[in-house]
């Protein structure tokens, strides 16, 4: 049976359009890159040595590096590399989870810093690569819980572009942070879970159950008369259709009423 067909429906507002939703992703995520970019700009001309207030796990003389490590950076080629994957991740979540993306943010932001705090063992952590394994650890997980096709094809991206960064996470390099990965990584995992409800919703059924069944067209089903729909839609016909002894159709809602002509019979009194 070919059951009725309707729009795929998703928790995807089309109320907002798609230049609005590239426009909030690339401002954010501008804005941000914008910032790092002055720090480290600042910070060599003038030489600061800003640096120095990067995570200090379990420091608490110097707890405010839970929120300033993740704008410094040691060199060019860490910056840029940050900057390149920062783009393309952060940008991946204000455009698909817009409505929740600030949040997001802000909580993978915290939660990465404060478990490098907690769980790290010693020196001076900078740079954005925490909040980038935070941003992609929730859009790989995400799109994989929520039960959304354009959410897992977000999956399928980051999978693909940056499926190598697992390798980071592992104590590999002394002078990178692989507990800043490890803590990050965790932060989105943890709040792909808290926020699979929120935000965009999982698609709805393209053919629910409780729709109605077209019939067959008439041409089809004589040229296959042993198809199970075919003989499906003969048994509901067969079910459907009145019995032979009835003398009218009778219709729900509608009362029958028979008409019979009885003759006259012949007058003998009558005259010609």
């Amino acid at each position: 049976m070919r059951p009725s067909s309707q729009a795929l429906q998703t928790r995807w507002n089309p109320g907002i359009p798609d230049r609005n939703r590239l426009f909030y992703a690339l401002w954010t995520t501008g804005l941000f890159i914008v910032l790092i970019w002055g720090v480290y700009g600042i910070n060599e001309v003038f030489e600061l040595n800003w640096r120095r207030f990067g995570n200090h796990p379990r420091d608490w003389n110097a707890w405010h590096g839970v929120l300033t490590f993740p704008f410094l950076h040691g060199d060019l080629e860490h910056l840029w590399n940050n900057t390149a994957t920062f783009f393309t991740l952060n940008g991946l979540l204000f455009y698909f989870y817009r409505s929740i993306a600030l949040k997001l943010w802000c909580g993978l932001f915290l939660l990465s810093g404060i478990g490098l705090w907690i769980f790290a063992e010693g020196g001076n952590h900078i740079g954005a690569s925490g909040l980038i394994y935070a941003l992609a650890a929730f859009l790989f997980l995400s799109g994989i819980i929520r039960k959304s096709r354009l959410l897992l094809r977000v999956t399928l991206v980051v999978a693909f572009l940056y499926g190598g960064m697992v390798w980071w996470m592992l104590p590999i390099d002394a002078h990178i942070s692989w507990e800043g990965h490890i803590s990050g990584a965790a932060s989105g995992v943890i709040l792909a879970i808290l926020f699979r409800k929120k935000g965009p919703l999982p698609d709805a059924e393209v053919y629910p159950d409780d729709l109605p069944a077209e019939p067959l067209p008439k041409w089809w089903a004589e040229a296959h008369p042993n198809h199970p729909d075919v003989i499906a839609q003969r048994e509901i016909d067969a079910t459907n259709s009145p019995s032979n002894d009835e003398s009218a159709t009778s219709h729900e809602g509608w009362i029958d009423i028979e008409y019979r002509v009885i003759p006259q019979p012949d007058n003998p009194d009558k005259e010609d």
